[in-house]
C-alpha cells in the first residue's frame, strides 16, 4: 500500500472519530443548552459596566438594533438580530430598579411591526411616568418609522447629520401573484365563508371595496402615530402632519422640523444627560443576557463556531415572519 493511500485512510479515520465525538458532545449538551437559551424563566440580565461610577446612581444604555419584530428568541444554533421579548424584559427591569436614574436609548432601526413598536413606546412612557427619570435617545444610521415611534417620548433626541429618520406613517403590503399563476396554468380553488375572507391573500386582485376597508385601518393607525409624536415632541397636529406624509429626513432636516433636538452621536447624548441632570458620577451600564455557568459558555462557543452565516440568519428571519399582511411602521424593504 503506497504512502498516499495510508494518508487518505488516516484522514478518513480522523474525520470519522471526530464526527462521533462531536455528535456525542452535542447530544450531551443540546437539550440543556436549547432550554436554557429559549426559556425566558432561565434567562438572567447581567449588568455590564461601561463607565464606572457610584452604584446608587446608574444610567442604563438600551439598544434597539434591527427591525422591530417579534421573531422569537435566539438559540445556541441561531441568533436573531433583535429579540423583542428580551428587550421588553430589559424595560421591565428598569422599572423595578430604583438605582437607575436615567435611560439612554440607542436606536438603529427602519421600524417594524405596529404592535411591537407600540409595546416599546408604552413601556418607555410608563418608565417616565412612574420613575420620573429622563430618557435620551441617540439615533444611529437609521431611526425611521417605528424607530422614530419609540424615540418620540424621549426628553431629548440626538441624531447624526447623516441619520435617516422620519418616515412617519403606516404601511401594509402584499403580493398579487394571480397573473403569474395564470401564466403557468395554475388555478386557485378557494372555499370561504364570506366574500372578503381571502382579501390580500395574493391569489386574486384586491377589490376597490377592500382597499377602502384597509385604508380605514391604515388611517386609524396613522392618527395614533401622529398623536404619539404630538405628545412626545410637544408639537401641534398641523406641525406633525406637515412632515408626516411618509417622507424621510436627514438629521439636519429633522432638527429644523422639530423631530430631533441636536446633532450628535451616542457619547454626546450620554454627556448631555450627565450634565443636564447632575449625573456626572453615575455608573453607565448595559444589560447582557445569559443563563450563566458552563452551559451558557458552551452555548456561546457553539454559536460562534457552528452558528449560521449572515445570509442564513436573514433567511431565518424571513421564514419566521408571518406571510400575512400586517400593519407596519416600517421604512423601506427589510
Amino acid at each position: 500500500m503506497n504512502t498516499k493511500r495510508w494518508i487518505a485512510i488516516i484522514i478518513a479515520a480522523f474525520l470519522f472519530i471526530f464526527s462521533i465525538g462531536l455528535n456525542a458532545v452535542i447530544g450531551f449538551f443540546s437539550s440543556d443548552l436549547i432550554s436554557s437559551v429559549t426559556n425566558d424563566n432561565d434567562i438572567t440580565l447581567n449588568e455590564n459596566v461601561i463607565e464606572s461610577g457610584t452604584l446608587t446612581e446608574k444610567i442604563v444604555l438600551l439598544t434597539v438594533d434591527g427591525a422591530i419584530q417579534d421573531v422569537g428568541t435566539g438559540t445556541a444554533w441561531s441568533q436573531v438580530a433583535y429579540d423583542h421579548q428580551l428587550f421588553l424584559k430589559q424595560l421591565d427591569t428598569v422599572l423595578q430598579d430604583n438605582t437607575v436614574k436615567a435611560v439612554v436609548l440607542s436606536v438603529n432601526s427602519p421600524g417594524g411591526g405596529a404592535i411591537e413598536s407600540a409595546e416599546i413606546h408604552e413601556k418607555l412612557v410608563q418608565i417616565k411616568q412612574e420613575k420620573s427619570i429622563p430618557i435620551y435617545v441617540s439615533m444611529g444610521s437609521m431611526a425611521a418609522s417605528g424607530g422614530y415611534y419609540i424615540a418620540a417620548p424621549a426628553d431629548k433626541i440626538f441624531a447624526h447629520r447623516e441619520t435617516i429618520t422620519g418616515s412617519i406613517g403606516v404601511i401594509m403590503s402584499s403580493f398579487n401573484f394571480s397573473q403569474l399563476a395564470e401564466n403557468f396554468g395554475i388555478e386557485f380553488e378557494t372555499i370561504k365563508s364570506g366574500e372578503h375572507k381571502d382579501m390580500f391573500s395574493g391569489t386574486r386582485p384586491t377589490t376597490e371595496e377592500e382597499k377602502v376597508m384597509v385604508q380605514e385601518m391604515i388611517n386609524d393607525s396613522y392618527e395614533v402615530f401622529v398623536d404619539v409624536v404630538e405628545q412626545g415632541r410637544g408639537m401641534s397636529e398641523s406641525e406633525v402632519k406637515a412632515v408626516a406624509d411618509g417622507r424621510i429626513l436627514g438629521g439636519s432636516q429633522a432638527v429644523k422640523a422639530g423631530l430631533v433636538d441636536e446633532l450628535g452621536g451616542l457619547q454626546d447624548a450620554i454627556d448631555s444627560l450627565r450634565s443636564d441632570y447632575g449625573l456626572q458620577n453615575a455608573t453607565l451600564f448595559e444589560y447582557q443576557s445569559g443563563s450563566g455557568g458552563l452551559r451558557s459558555f458552551i452555548g456561546m462557543k457553539i454559536s460562534s463556531l457552528f452558528g449560521p452565516t449572515p445570509e442564513q440568519r436573514m433567511l431565518t428571519e424571513i421564514m419566521n415572519s408571518s406571510n400575512s399582511p400586517r400593519l407596519m411602521y416600517l421604512y423601506g424593504e427589510y
